[in-house]
């Protein structure tokens, strides 16, 4: 009850991990702003699912890479809303190349898609977080990135989602005065095709020593928790959701 109508904006929320979180918020009660970049259709997608389970929603164009945009995007949800409660970090663009063969163009892209646009959203929407005396912001990061784990051929991924780790803490002792916290979810490889919790909990993944694979609402479980009042007390931490890889 303590979340119910509290509003939260997740971005990225048009399909796959995003889209389970911005569900999970819903059932619990909150109210969700659904960006996006251009797949309109599993936003007003989302939106009817949210409905469906009592939730108000709303969908947003948007380029988190954009600082401009991004300002609009915090503007549009507040005034919608009148308020913003949650903030959900799940944007990042991804590119299997080794460092060699990266261009420039590249490099810029990814750490400005996963570690600027945490930034942007962020700085825009504490100040709406700290009028209330409340917020929390879940940036979802990638497995080991709070060891500054390194893997061939995601160089930038893996230098942007440690500094994510390294953002997020910094954040958490800014902004604890102010009862906001700040944590990081850590999600591992899932499959795109979606599966459903109980659809994975039928299948076999060797990667996983938990035997199955992961899914976004295992990842979305864990984002609910650090929103929930249980968690009031918990900010710059990191959980690693990966069924034991990587450990």
């Amino acid at each position: 009850m303590a979340l119910r109508n509290r509003v939260a904006l997740v971005t990225g929320a048009s399909r796959g991990i995003g889209k389970e979180i911005a569900l999970a918020l819903g059932r619990a009660g909150m109210h969700v702003a659904v960006a996006f970049r251009t797949n309109k259709l599993g936003a007003q997608k989302v939106l009817s699912d949210l409905r469906a389970v009592g939730a108000e929603g709303l969908a947003l164009a948007t380029d988190i890479t954009d600082p401009v945009r991004v300002k609009e995007l915090i503007e549009a949800v507040t005034k919608h809303f009148g308020r913003l409660d949650v903030l959900v970090n799940n944007v990042g663009d991804f590119v299997w190349k080794p460092v060699v063969e990266s261009t420039v163009e590249e490099w810029s892209s990814i750490i400005t898609s996963n570690l600027f646009s945490t930034f942007y959203t962020t700085k825009f929407a504490l100040p709406a977080m700290r009028r209330q005396h409340w917020g929390r912001i879940i940036n979802l990061g990638a497995v080991g990135a709070e060891r500054a784990f390194g893997q061939a051929k995601i160089s930038a991924y893996s230098a942007a989602k440690a500094g994510i780790v390294a953002f997020t803490r910094s954040v958490a002792l800014e902004e604890a005065h102010n009862g906001i916290t700040a944590n990081v979810v850590n999600p591992p490889v899932i499959d795109e095709k979606e599966l459903s919790l109980e659809e994975a909990q039928r299948l076999t993944d060797v990667r996983f020593p938990v035997g199955r694979p992961a899914t976004g609402r295992d990842v979305s479980e864990a984002v609910k928790f650090f929103v929930s009042e249980e968690a009031s007390f918990i900010t710059g931490q990191v959980l690693n959701v990966s069924g034991g890889w990587m450990l």
